[in-house]
């Protein structure tokens, strides 16, 4: 067995943005799900909001209550100090005016023996990269069109 005690999965980060003032649906929930199956690891939560004017604040769920972040009140309190002002400043000039987001950095913990025994075979990581789910479905789908 591959030990994995000092080894993290590529670690991620999604900015999703939700119309108005609050976080609303199921997306909470369906998170939690992936954290009790392992398939990721939290490390930061962040609600970031973005006024009309183009002002915005990042704010610490822990801060919030459940009528503004509905089930995400469960991650209260998932920090481990890798965003700082830059990073929501950043995901603030991605966000449109007037909307709320959350801001979430985690681990993909499937993958942990697949690096532990890739860096035990003196492999190591080169290059990686993400393509958004909207471009696959989009390349797909065109690809679908054209046959």
């Amino acid at each position: 067995m591959t030990d994995t005690t000092d080894v993290y999965g590529p670690i991620d980060f999604v900015l999703i943005e939700f119309p108005g003032d609050n976080l609303k649906g199921k997306a909470a929930e369906a998170l939690l799900e992936l954290v009790d199956a392992g398939i990721v690891s939290i490390f930061d939560i962040l609600v970031i909001s973005k006024e009309a004017d183009g002002t915005f604040s990042g704010i610490d769920i822990k801060d919030l209550d459940a009528d503004h972040v509905g089930s995400f009140t469960t991650f209260a309190g998932s920090s481990s100090g890798l965003l700082g002002d830059d990073d929501i400043a950043e995901a603030a000039g991605a966000m449109e005016p007037g909307t709320v987001a959350v801001l979430i950095v985690y681990e993909n913990v499937w993958a942990r023996r697949f690096v532990a025994a890739a860096r035990e075979a003196g492999g190591q990581m080169v290059a990686s990269a993400r393509i958004p789910a909207q471009t696959v479905m989009e390349v797909l789908d065109a690809a679908d069109a054209a046959n």
